[in-house]
């Protein structure tokens, strides 16, 4: 048995190797569909890895609190969009001094997104935040400012940081300390600039280059003394006391809100896994696009290797005449078109991640490389050279050993 289906392979080989160009032409239709699915799966593994690696990069002892109930955070892909989006939240300024107040938490800061025109010298592009909160936020998100200072209690409360990317936007240098700027027409001081980031995507759902960050205190001004907090990020003063802090926090807030359960404390893959539905749920949308490739390629292989059995009708009557059985001639030719297919998975992996990271270059991430898109590329190369193939083996299988002779002789 060992010794037939090492002979299988060996005449696998000699035929594909006799029609070379064909071969790998019948490849490429696979190669295409395997190297598009590990694009998108390569590319949005990256993506959806980058707000874990920034948790883990805080020190792992961050946690956030996010208005709506777990169930509906963890279900509703609605609540992935931007903080901006939440119409009205059930987070309040009590609810940040009942955190503070909490034992082993270091520090607690609210994120307010404001909706309003940033203006200057230059109008600001309509995707720059406002973002309204406390100096603890710089302790927290760890951010880093280039020149000037950030927030502070003791200084005036009419004063604003900003991005490097705003600065140049509104200003045209990033050396913009001391200049003034308009939101809602209320104009505030520049006293600080944020060190580039270059993560948009982050677990606070705000791109620091492109925000402007005010006073609380402010913020509530500018939304007419109604204050909607979107989120509120909370570190412990250690890893091991983030989870007593976690405990502390439902317990707390559930009695703040009079026993409704209408926020969601997260942490860990808890905080990215909004972002990461996200990116694969639009991976799931590309991959089945990208299975039409698949599809022409698998065609592509039953083709080939229907036009095989016709060119070696006489070779099959040849071989059955010497004893061959059915499933033998069967084998050999399912061996040649999973052959095809593996081939083309192996190549399309390839190509898949050379395109990937060369797109990577004009993104803030780069792909994941990790052994579950390669055991799907090798699943889906088997699976066609399996499915594809049946039918010819098949075909080829039940051919009369005398009308195979007779046929070309």
């Amino acid at each position: 048995m060992r010794f037939l289906f090492i002979n299988h392979l060996q005449n696998a080989r000699q035929s594909l190797r006799s029609n070379r160009m064909r071969s790998y032409l019948t490849m490429l239709g696979v190669t295409i569909g395997v190297a598009s699915i590990t694009i998108i799966l390569s590319l949005s593994s990256g993506a959806g890895k980058i707000v874990g690696d920034q948790i883990d990069s805080l020190g792992g002892n961050i946690t956030i609190i996010r208005p709506g109930s777990p169930q509906t955070m963890s279900t509703n892909l609605s609540q992935i969009k931007p903080q901006r989006n939440f119409s009205a939240s059930s987070l309040t300024e009590y609810d940040l001094g009942v955190i503070k107040d909490i034992k082993h938490v270091a520090a607690a800061a609210p994120i307010m997104i404001i909706s309003g025109t940033i203006k200057a010298d230059n109008t600001a592009p309509s995707d720059s935040s406002v973002v309204a909160t406390t100096p603890e936020l710089q302790t927290i998100s760890n951010l880093k400012v280039q020149t000037g200072q950030f927030l502070d209690s003791t200084i005036d409360k009419n004063t604003v940081v900003i991005g490097p990317q705003l600065a140049i936007n509104i200003f045209g240098t990033d050396q913009a300390i001391g200049k003034s700027l308009t939101v809602h027409g209320k104009a505030l001081t520049v006293i600080g600039v944020l060190k580039r980031a270059n993560d948009p995507i982050n677990y606070n759902s705000v791109d620091f280059d492109n925000a402007a960050i005010i006073n609380l205190e402010v913020g509530k001004q500018l939304g007419l003394g109604q204050p909607q907090i979107q989120q509120i990020d909370v570190r412990s003063d250690s890893v091991t006391n983030l989870s007593g802090v976690i405990v502390d926090l439902n317990k707390a807030l559930l009695i703040s809100h009079g026993g409704e359960n209408n926020f969601s404390v997260l942490s860990g893959d808890q905080i990215a896994q909004p972002t990461s539905q996200l990116f694969f749920a639009l991976a799931g949308a590309t991959t089945a696009i990208a299975s039409i490739s698949l599809l022409v390629g698998g065609i592509g292989i039953m083709n080939i290797m229907l036009v095989n059995v016709a060119e070696r009708t006489r070779e099959i009557g040849i071989r059955k005449a010497l004893g061959a059985n059915n499933g033998d001639i069967a084998a050999q030719f399912m061996i040649e078109s999973i052959a095809i297919g593996i081939g083309g998975g192996v190549s399309g992996y390839i190509l898949g991640y050379v395109i990937a990271f060369a797109i990577s270059t004009f993104l803030t991430f780069q792909p994941a490389i990790n052994w579950q898109i390669a055991a799907i590329a090798g699943f889906i190369s088997i699976v066609m050279g399996t499915v594809f193939g049946l039918y010819p083996a098949f075909r080829a299988s039940r051919k009369d050993p005398i009308e195979s002779l007779r046929e070309y002789s």
